[in-house]
């Protein structure tokens, strides 16, 4: 099945037809025939997309829409509503209240199943950004609140075949919508790369060739991949509309360009925009938060153990020397003990901005512990690592550290603990499974250090 769709309409032949036409493209069918009760089965099917009759024996395709908006769970889910007559009035308000579309019967069946592979698509795609950064399901940050509220003006790239089309596009849009507008000609693609990054775009389709085949570079370039595109057959064309939203188009006019109803579209695609960039916006915020130390701001073990992992692996094939270090502050606990907690956590953030202030771009520095640090060097041999570990240790320990509410600087030193692999030892290609034994390693140098007196390096080497 390609998904699950809603029929409500309150005509019993209507809604037999559509679903004979619907299963016959190997869609999942559920009718129903009143607003009455959909919240509950709503609930219970999990349509990817309703189709609608714009008015219902208890209500109205507006009303199908109100309801789903109360829970961002339901919010996405896009609604088709089919009218008995071509009335442009109602139609205009439904496009306004957020309906996807308006379908007048009798509609074209192939405008229907692509407006509806379309729909279908674009919610797959934005459910599955939702259950990623709304729904928490790994726990990596909370749950984004629901978008609400007016949209902050949008970057809007309108591509018509001749300026002259562009110029009056944008003049009769100007009075219309408060976004930005920017001109450019279908065949100046570098133009649109290298201007302002475009919330959404309007395409003119002059013919089946040039306009499809730049909805599907649209769709390929990262600077253009997210932007909400709407085509606009000129002169008006069914078919063509129904091959642009196949090729990647979000929207369509199959009855050509009219300014009202493209405003109409655009906000309502802008929205949908809107939502999957906050969608996108958690993802990202909670995989950060799954790697990094709030603390500090530093890596934490999660993000470590792999970046050795691969910097280990990337010498076996290289045959470029690397180290391990482990970093311990002396006598913590006494800090905790003595100036409390806050005084502990202003030393654990100057130490982090210490050690990075000696390492390289390319060098890991994570919190690995309460007061642990880890840094792996890519591409030094024993003498530059143990030349780099010295330097970090003196880092430590030849400035006092000054914490908020302490009028006496507190002493810190540092332990070190290194491993360092000079490229000729390296004969055998790492794995994964190795990390554990270079943590070993640098762990029982720092133990070294520790049983020493402290402060200071204690190296350990691979032995040829």
């Amino acid at each position: 099945m390609q998904g699950t769709i809603l029929i409500l309409d309150g005509v019993a032949t209507n809604r037999i037809m559509l679903k004979v036409q619907l299963s016959a493209a190997w869609y999942h069918v559920v009718q129903g025939d009143r607003l009455l009760g959909l919240e509950a089965l709503v609930r219970r099917v999990q349509p990817d997309l309703i189709l609608c009759a714009m008015t219902l024996p208890d209500g109205s395709a507006l009303d199908v829409r109100d309801l789903l908006q109360q829970d961002d769970a339901t919010a996405g889910i896009p609604i088709i509503a089919i009218t008995a007559e071509n009335d442009r009035t109602s139609r205009l308000a439904a496009l306004g209240a957020g309906i996807d579309d308006v379908l007048s019967q009798p509609y074209d069946d192939v405008i229907l199943l692509a407006r509806i592979r379309s729909l279908i698509r674009a919610h797959t795609g934005s459910e599955e950004l939702r259950m990623q950064g709304g729904s928490q399901a790994l726990g990596l940050a909370e749950a984004a609140p629901p978008f609400h509220g007016p949209l902050p003006a949008s970057n809007i790239a309108l591509i018509t075949q001749s300026p002259g089309t562009g110029a009056v596009w944008r003049a009769r849009l100007k009075g219309c919508t408060r976004h930005h507008l920017d001109l450019h000609k279908i065949d100046d693609m570098q133009h649109l790369l290298t201007d302002r990054v475009p919330d959404a775009i309007v395409v003119e389709l002059c013919d089946s060739i040039t306009g499809l085949r730049l909805l599907a570079d649209l769709r390929a370039r990262s600077v253009t991949r997210n932007a909400a595109v709407i085509a606009v057959p000129n002169p008006a064309n069914a078919h063509l509309a129904a091959d642009a939203l196949d090729r990647g188009a979000d929207d369509v006019m199959p009855a050509g360009f009219c300014v009202e109803e493209l405003s109409l579209r655009l906000e309502t695609q802008l929205r949908r925009k809107a939502r999957a960039d906050r969608f996108r916006d958690c993802v990202r915020d909670g995989l950060r938060a799954a790697l990094i130390d709030p603390m500090t701001g530093l890596h934490n073990r999660r993000f470590a153990l792999p970046e050795l992992a691969r910097i280990a692996r990337e010498a076996s094939l290289t045959g470029q020397g690397f180290a391990v270090m482990m970093a311990d502050l002396d006598h913590f606990k006494q800090v905790n003990d003595r100036f409390g907690h806050p005084a502990g956590d202003a030393v654990l953030m100057e130490t982090a901005r210490r050690l990075r202030s000696q390492l390289c771009g390319d060098d890991v520095l994570a919190r690995v512990g309460g007061e642990e640090f880890m840094m792996v060097l890519p591409n030094r041999s024993r003498a530059q690592a143990l030349e780099v570990a010295d330097r970090l240790c003196q880092r430590i320990n030849c400035e006092l550290f000054r914490v908020p509410g302490q009028k006496t600087p507190i002493p810190i030193t540092t332990s070190i603990g290194l491993f360092a692999i000079d490229g000729q030892f390296l004969t055998t290609r790492f794995h994964p499974q190795d990390v554990p034994g270079l943590l070993a390693q640098a762990d029982r140098a720092l133990y070294e250090a520790k049983g020493a007196g402290r402060n200071q390096v204690s190296l350990i080497a691979a032995a040829a």
